[in-house]
C-alpha cells in the first residue's frame, strides 16, 4: 500500500446515503440498539444495588464483566467476523442479545434471579457485542460506496453521540416508571428492533476467500497486517494513548466534579451534556469538514488542534467556573468524533475486504484492552497526587497522543488515494 499528495480538489459530498435503503437500515437499528445499550448501563447496577442489594465490588464486577470480552474475544470474533456472512452474524448477536436480557424480567417473576445470573447476562451479552460490532464495521464497506465511508462513519458517530446523551437519561427514567427489572424488557426489544432492520437489507455477500488460513495464524493475522502498515500502526498507538489517559480522567471524574468542584448531581449531569455536544455538532459536519480539510490531514489536525482547550478541565473553578470543564470536555468529544470517522474510514479503505474483520477486531483488543488499566492508572493518580493534579496529568496525556500522528507521513499529505 502506498499514499500520497494529492493536489486534486476535496470532492463534495454525495447526496446518496439518503436514499440507500441499505444503509438507512443498518443506521436506524445501530441507533435504537446503541440507546438500548446505554438504558441496560443503567438499569443493570440499579437492578444490582436496588433489587439484589450488591455490593460495591460485587457492582463492580458487572463492569469488569461488560469489557473483559473485549480483551478475551476481540481476535476470534475478527476470525468469525471474516468466514461467515457479517449480517447473519449481526443478526444472530442481536437475536441472542434480546434473548439474555428479556429473560431478565421473566427468571424475576419466577423468584429466581440471582446475581450470578445477571453476571451471565451481563458476559455473555458483552461477547455478542463483541461479534456484533467487529461485524458491523466490517459490514459497512460493502453497503456504501467508498466515497461516502466518511458520511456513513459520521452518522453512525453521531447516533452514538446521541445514545450516549439521552440513553442514561432514558434508562433512569424507565426505571423510575417501570422498576429496574421490567426495564430490561425495553432494553430487548431495541435489539429485537435492530435485528429487524437487518433481516430487511438486501445485500449479498461477496465470495469467500478460496484457501482458509489455519486457525492459530488467523488470529494473529490482523495484527501483522497492521504492523506493516506504517499509517494505520501509528493510529492505532494514537488511539489506545488517547483511550488510556480518557479512562484515567474518567476514573476521578465525579470525585473531582463532587468534591474539587461542589457541583451537584444536576449541574454534573448539565456539565457532561455540554461535554457530549461538542461530539453531535462535530458529527453533524464531519464529511464537510474532512473534505475541507483533507481525509489524511484530518487525523492528524483533529487531535492536535483542539489540545489547549483540555487543560480548561483542570483549571475549572466552582461555580460558574465549573463550565470551563464542560467546554474541554465539548473540545474533546468534537475531537474524537472527528478523528474516529476520519480512522475509521482510512481503515476501512486500505484494508483488503477479506482481513477487514480481523483488523477491526486487532483494534478493539488493543484499543479497549487499555481501558480498564487507564482506570486504574487514573485511580491511582488521583489518589497519590489529588484530583486536580492528576485531572491535569491525564489531559495531557490525552493531548500528547496526537504526538504519534503529528509525527508520521499523514503530516505531509492531504488525502488518501489508492496506489
Amino acid at each position: 500500500m502506498t499514499q500520497h499528495l494529492t493536489q486534486a480538489p476535496a470532492t463534495t459530498s454525495h447526496p446518496s446515503l439518503w436514499r440507500s435503503r441499505n444503509f438507512l437500515l443498518l443506521w436506524s437499528g445501530q441507533t435504537v440498539s446503541e440507546v438500548g445499550t446505554r438504558v441496560s448501563g443503567v438499569a443493570v447496577p440499579l437492578l444490582a444495588t436496588a433489587v439484589l442489594d450488591a455490593s460495591i465490588f460485587q457492582i463492580s464486577l458487572l463492569t469488569v464483566l461488560a469489557w473483559l470480552p473485549y480483551l478475551i474475544f476481540s481476535l476470534p470474533a475478527g476470525v468469525l467476523a471474516d468466514r461467515v456472512d457479517q449480517r447473519r452474524l449481526m443478526i444472530a448477536c442481536d437475536l441472542g442479545r434480546a434473548a439474555l436480557l428479556l429473560s431478565v424480567p421473566v427468571v424475576a417473576l419466577v423468584g429466581h434471579l440471582t446475581l450470578s445470573f445477571l453476571y451471565v447476562v451481563v458476559g455473555l451479552s458483552g461477547v455478542l457485542t463483541v461479534a456484533f460490532t467487529v461485524a458491523y464495521r466490517s459490514l459497512l464497506p460493502a453497503l456504501v460506496p467508498a466515497h461516502d465511508l466518511t458520511s456513513a462513519n459520521a452518522r453512525l458517530e453521531v447516533s452514538e453521540n446521541v445514545a450516549q446523551l439521552a440513553g442514561p437519561s432514558i434508562g433512569g427514567a424507565l426505571v423510575g416508571l417501570l422498576g429496574a427489572t421490567r426495564t430490561f424488557l425495553a432494553d430487548g426489544l431495541s435489539f429485537l428492533a435492530s435485528a429487524v432492520t437487518l433481516v430487511l437489507i438486501r445485500h449479498r455477500p461477496g465470495a469467500t476467500a478460496p484457501g482458509r488460513v489455519p486457525l492459530r495464524a488467523a488470529l494473529t493475522e490482523g495484527l501483522g497486517f497492521i504492523r506493516r502498515q506504517r499509517i494505520l500502526a501509528l493510529v492505532l498507538a494514537c488511539t489506545t494513548t488517547s483511550n488510556f489517559f480518557v479512562m484515567a480522567s474518567h476514573a476521578i471524574e465525579v470525585p473531582f466534579l463532587l468534591r474539587t468542584l461542589h457541583a451537584s448531581p444536576a449541574t454534573i449531569g448539565v456539565l457532561l451534556a455540554v461535554g457530549s455536544v461538542g461530539g453531535l455538532l462535530t458529527g453533524v459536519v464531519a464529511g464537510r469538514l474532512t473534505a475541507l480539510i483533507g481525509s489524511a490531514r484530518t487525523i492528524w489536525v483533529s487531535m492536535a488542534a483542539p489540545g489547549p482547550l483540555y487543560l480548561l478541565m483542570p483549571l475549572a473553578r466552582p461555580g460558574w467556573g465549573a463550565l470551563l470543564y464542560g467546554i474541554g470536555m465539548a473540545a474533546f468529544s468534537a475531537n474524537a468524533v472527528l478523528f474516529n470517522v476520519a480512522a475509521m474510514s482510512y481503515r476501512q479503505r486500505v484494508t483488503p475486504a477479506r482481513l477487514l474483520g480481523r483488523v477491526n477486531a486487532a483494534f478493539l483488543w488493543i484499543c479497549y484492552g487499555a481501558i480498564p488499566l487507564g482506570a486504574l492508572f487514573g485511580g491511582a493518580l488521583g489518589t497519590r497526587l489529588g484530583l486536580r493534579p492528576a485531572l491535569l496529568v491525564c489531559v495531557l496525556g490525552m493531548w500528547s497522543a496526537a504526538l504519534f500522528v503529528v509525527c508520521s507521513p499523514l503530516r505531509r499529505m492531504r488525502d488518501f488515494t489508492p496506489a
